[in-house]
């Protein structure tokens, strides 16, 4: 009897990182912790993940007082599914003038067409430079965002999130926010399950609320006044309910225009985008991981019906409830 040939069969995803002089250790080590820990139900890696240079094997300047051996020239760019691109502080002309030198230009023009391109913090440079972000949305460090847009006039500059995905380009605000990018990603190729195990893995939240603006240095707020942290925990014990912003404000003793003050100064954004956040989160949850119908789903994530629920996941997420249970069951 004779044997059928293999469909689809398992590779890994291959992710190059690349490491520029005057990187920061701490982010060019956000990849391969995250993507390193994300596997399947057999316990395969779902990344492959690679260091390279824009020069021939060698030591990169960092930071710190220490460099790093590079095993990879940028050959490697060629062989990537994903590309990313952390911060360095010595981007040159990048930062200067926003033009490549003809070593960066060089290494880029080996990225194949298609290819998925990720900076983290100021690595944006490196993608607008290129001309890889006109006329697309893109975040960078808040503290770097009024500089960026001036050198960058066709690049789209929203310093208020923790990252922007663009499809196949997406960018990350400053330095710990790629992290929130890369558990982001994984989620987007292995759905939710997979990104919630490398995030407690890892023993960061698979999902940070709000955005940039809660890091901007402001006026301290009184410290006499009451956090919005309860209310958010009310809110999430009862996300299947109809939750009102009056219901909300009650928890804390707060008049609706003081609670939804403190809450966008808290957390980023409105009460009422919070709630469709984590109403998102549950459903995909349980898309994932029930046989319930889209009904039912719906009703548990407080969407009322499967119309509403389909509405919300089509605008963040792009694909209909349907389309999302059969990528990520």
């Amino acid at each position: 009897m004779g044997t059928h040939p293999a469909h689809n069969p398992f590779r890994p995803h291959r992710v190059v990182v690349l490491a520029l002089d005057g990187l920061l250790p701490f982010e060019l080590g956000i990849p391969h912790r995250i993507f390193d820990r994300a596997v399947d139900a057999r316990g395969r890696k779902l990344y492959e993940i690679v260091t390279c240079s824009v020069r021939p094997p060698g030591p990169v300047e960092t930071d710190a007082d220490f460099s790093v051996l590079v095993e990879n020239g940028p050959q490697a760019l060629a062989t990537a599914d994903t590309v990313v691109v952390p911060a360095s502080y010595e981007l040159g002309p990048v930062h200067e003038k926003g033009v490549l030198t003809d070593e960066l230009a060089a290494a880029l023009a080996l990225i194949r067409p298609g290819t998925r391109l990720v900076s983290i913090c100021t690595g944006g440079y490196v993608l607008a430079a290129a001309g890889l972000l006109d006329g697309r949305p893109a975040t960078t460090h808040w503290s770097s965002a009024e500089h960026f847009q001036r050198l960058f006039p066709k690049v789209r500059v929203d310093a208020d999130v923790l990252f922007i995905d663009d499809g196949d380009v997406l960018t990350s605000a400053g330095v710990a926010a790629g992290i929130d990018l890369c558990v982001h990603i994984v989620r987007r190729d292995h759905g939710t399950a997979v990104a919630n195990e490398v995030a407690r893995r890892t023993v960061v939240p698979p999902h940070r609320d709000g955005g940039q603006a809660q890091y901007i240095h402001r006026p301290v707020p009184e410290p006499q006044l009451a956090t919005t942290t309860a209310a958010r925990a009310w809110a999430l014990g009862r996300l299947h309910e109809p939750i009102q912003l009056r219901d909300m404000a009650a928890q804390e003793s707060m008049s609706v225009r003081t609670f939804t003050r403190r809450f966008r100064e808290e957390v980023g954004v409105s009460p009422g985008q919070w709630l469709t956040q984590q109403r998102v989160e549950r459903a995909r949850h349980l898309l994932e991981s029930t046989d319930l119908s889209m009904d039912q789903v719906a009703a548990d994530a407080g969407f009322g019906t499967a119309q509403s629920m389909r509405q919300h996941l089509g605008a963040t997420l792009g694909v209909t409830p349907t389309s999302y249970r059969r990528t990520f069951r």
